[in-house]
């Protein structure tokens, strides 16, 4: 019985913290992914709006905006893959799922080797799964 509670290991807890922070960098992620799209959309229709009532930047003028928007989540997107090769790095062992306690019972976490047909004898691609 006590392999059903392996997942409470007080040594995996570092490894569970860093699985909790990178499952909210994920949705952080998704939430600017959708609002960057929106944000595409709104300024579409309001460069539309503009051209119909033939209104012009004025001199030297650019929306800077969109690239903000972009460096912020090429920003995002670094930090996901800097936790993900944390976690991988903290994983007992590959090819396996471990299990770990994110406040609802026991989940599962794992890395798992990807197949690369460009790589030959290079050093081998993890994958990170999180079943939660």
């Amino acid at each position: 019985m006590s392999s059903n509670l392996d997942y409470l290991d007080p040594a995996l807890v570092p490894l569970e913290d860093k699985v909790l922070a990178y499952l909210e960098a994920e949705e952080d992620l998704r939430k600017a992914t959708i609002e960057a799209r929106n944000l595409q959309s709104h300024d579409q229709s309001v460069e539309q709006s503009a051209q119909e009532f033939e209104q012009r930047p004025a001199t030297g003028n650019f929306d800077q905006h969109a690239d903000e928007v972009e460096q912020r989540l090429q920003n995002m997107r670094d930090d996901l893959d800097i936790l993900r090769q944390e976690i991988i790095g903290l994983l007992p062992a590959r090819n396996e799922f471990v299990k770990v306690n994110l406040g609802y019972g026991p989940s599962r976490v794992g890395a798992f080797s990807k197949p690369d047909p460009s790589k030959k004898g290079g050093a081998e691609e993890y994958e990170l799964r999180i079943v939660h």
